[in-house]
């Protein structure tokens, strides 16, 4: 995993923005392509922030500030997408990794671990999806036994329904990214 400062452009000037219109602090829960690209140097190309929460809930503010189609998305092409469509493992709060500490007064960024991240992606399981789990394994980010285990312990128990498709997918995964 690679430390950096502070993001490069759009990013900076754009995070610059949204922490400047924040009068309290405000810690943002990302995942996706945002922390894929930043966090972990996984190449590919994003214009979101995916968050999973915000605390305080100043999610509506957000979304008006930074949101799709708001004024700093149009001014810097980069917006702020709350994802509805992720379930995350248990205990992922215990384990976020801060992102550029210290780079804005009120704004926190804090992403999902890499085994969280990858675990978050895996109900919907798209081809980006995947490809990004792949990357994260390549990149030796991802322990297979690690995934298991918080998938088994800390996702399954929390998923709604489709627990077979999503435990094949699981062990596809594991097949496919460390084979034996």
């Amino acid at each position: 995993m690679r430390r950096i400062e502070e993001p490069t452009e759009p990013w900076r000037s754009f995070f610059a923005e949204v922490d400047g219109r924040l009068s309290e602090d405000v810690y943002l829960h990302c995942c996706g392509g945002f922390v894929v690209t930043q966090l972990y140097g996984v190449a590919r190309t994003t214009s979101d922030v995916d968050f999973l929460s915000v605390v305080p809930n100043v999610q509506r503010d957000l979304i008006e500030i930074a949101g799709k189609g708001s004024r700093l998305h149009q001014k810097y092409k980069v917006y702020l997408d709350a994802v509805t469509v992720a379930t995350p493992p248990e205990n992922y709060e215990e384990r976020l990794v801060p992102m550029y500490a210290g780079a804005w007064v009120h704004l926190r960024l804090e992403a999902l671990e890499a085994h969280d991240l990858a675990l978050s992606k895996l109900e919907r399981n798209i081809e980006r999806d995947r490809d990004d789990v792949q990357q994260l394994a390549r990149a030796g980010h991802l322990k297979p036994e690690i995934l298991r285990e918080r998938y088994y312990n800390e996702l399954r128990p929390n998923l709604l329904a489709h627990e077979a498709r999503h435990d094949l997918t699981l062990q596809l995964w594991l097949e496919s990214y460390w084979p034996a």
